[in-house]
């Protein structure tokens, strides 16, 4: 398996865009992506941002009785 949804992709290019096959056989990946609109929608997540969303949200320690969830910022006692 290719991993490359060849069924979509051609589906896509030949009907959604009514690209001649020519056509759509000479595009890239990208370009086809590109003219799908699809270029850019979510970026890849790289270890840069990766490590930007770990600073942003730190993990923090799991106590007894929380389920795992703790809001310090702005939690009511006894709430």
């Amino acid at each position: 398996m290719s991993g490359i949804d060849w069924r979509g992709l051609m589906q896509a290019g030949l009907h959604g865009l009514r690209l001649e096959p020519a056509v759509f056989w000479r595009l890239t990946p990208v370009e086809l992506k590109i003219m799908l609109g699809r270029e850019g929608l979510v970026p890849p997540l790289t270890r840069a941002r990766l490590a930007e969303l770990a600073a942003a949200f730190p993990d923090v320690r799991k106590e007894q009785g929380d389920g795992g969830y703790r809001n310090d910022a702005g939690a009511a006692e006894g709430a």
